[in-house]
């Protein structure tokens, strides 16, 4: 987890349920003071008390971005999951504490975009949710897609619907694509509708992701942004040296032999060195570090999945080295 920036203690205001399966709780700090602004597409690690011990969990914020009185998230169970989820649907009840950590964004809004395409799969409304709050109080026109299973299992519908009335610069459409003889979401045709410039967000699951990185292909990097909730296959990195490679810290002065069954996070944490991390998995963002010389093999979501991956920083939880040896600022 986070070593080098505390975490924050809040309390579960309110629990509603949005949905079958899913779950909303606000936060509030105990003294009732202000939290730390965020953004929309922004998200908060949440330190969720099980009975093998904390666990600590992404989940995004789907609140106005112009509250700063609470935290609002949305919670889907999966019982095929790690046990976060399922903790907090059964254990987590109004007036319960607990320790979150400040926001962060690895999912940013262009809020100049001339239209914005919102696409969401089940609980990956929720980021989508402070999305189209912003767009509407900016006046900027969007459109939101959200598939779910069943008409039961579409969080939010209410509060996306009163976004988007008629005549607005809104609009919402729910694909219900769990029922014998629906259709699925043409992503397809979807991109090759959309207005000229439009931005394309997606938040959903792999499947889901994955169609939507190949229906975006021709799309410039810039405006095509994707949200991972769980981290994708990882593919083969074909030009990565087998066996070890080194890791110099600049700033430390100290090297590492990386071996080829750990990851450069693991090696660093074993050495003693202090290390910001959470998720472990390069969907979070925390461990971003930057490159000063090397050739980052990135294996995450976040950086893999563009174009033209950068070579000036890695999340150092997953990615490994192209190069015999990475210098990195730490």
């Amino acid at each position: 987890m986070s070593t080098t920036h505390p975490l924050l203690s809040v309390r579960v205001h309110a629990v509603r349920a949005e949905a079958l399966d899913v779950q909303s709780f606000e936060l509030r700090a105990l003294d009732g003071s202000t939290l730390p602004a965020f953004s929309a597409g922004s998200h908060i690690d949440v330190e969720v008390p099980t009975a093998a011990g904390p666990l600590l969990r992404q989940y995004s914020l789907c609140n106005d971005p112009q509250e700063r009185h609470r935290y609002v998230i949305g919670v889907g169970r999966d019982v095929a999951s790690r046990g976060g989820s399922v903790a907090l649907h059964d254990q987590l009840r109004t007036g319960a504490t607990l320790r979150i950590s400040a926001p962060r964004n690895n999912f940013a809004l262009n809020e100049a975009a001339p239209h914005s395409v919102l696409v969401a799969g089940g609980i990956g409304i929720t980021p989508m949710l402070a999305m189209a709050r912003r767009l509407a109080l900016l006046g900027r026109p969007w459109t939101l897609y959200h598939c779910v299973r069943s008409p039961c299992r579409a969080a939010f519908a209410e509060e996306l619907q009163a976004l988007a009335p008629p005549g607005g610069m809104g609009r919402v459409v729910t694909v219900v694509d769990g029922v014998p003889g629906a259709a699925r979401l043409d992503l397809a045709a979807l991109v090759r509708e959309a207005p000229q410039g439009a931005h394309f967000y997606c938040c959903g699951p792999v499947p889901m992701l994955e169609a939507f990185g190949r229906a975006t292909a021709g799309v410039d990097d810039a405006r095509v942004h994707v949200e991972w909730f769980s981290a994708p296959a990882p593919a083969a990195a074909a030009e990565a040296p087998a066996g070890t490679f080194s890791v110099q810290l600049q700033r430390k002065n100290r090297r590492f032999d990386i071996p080829a069954d750990k990851t450069i996070l693991e090696v660093l944490l074993d050495g003693g060195i202090d290390v910001d991390h959470s998720c472990r998995e390069g969907l979070c963002g925390t461990c971003e570090t930057r490159v000063l010389a090397g050739v980052p093999d990135h294996r995450d979501p976040i950086l893999a999945g563009r174009k033209d991956p950068p070579q000036d920083r890695m999340l150092i939880c997953v990615s490994r080295c192209a190069s015999a040896e990475l210098v990195l600022d730490l």
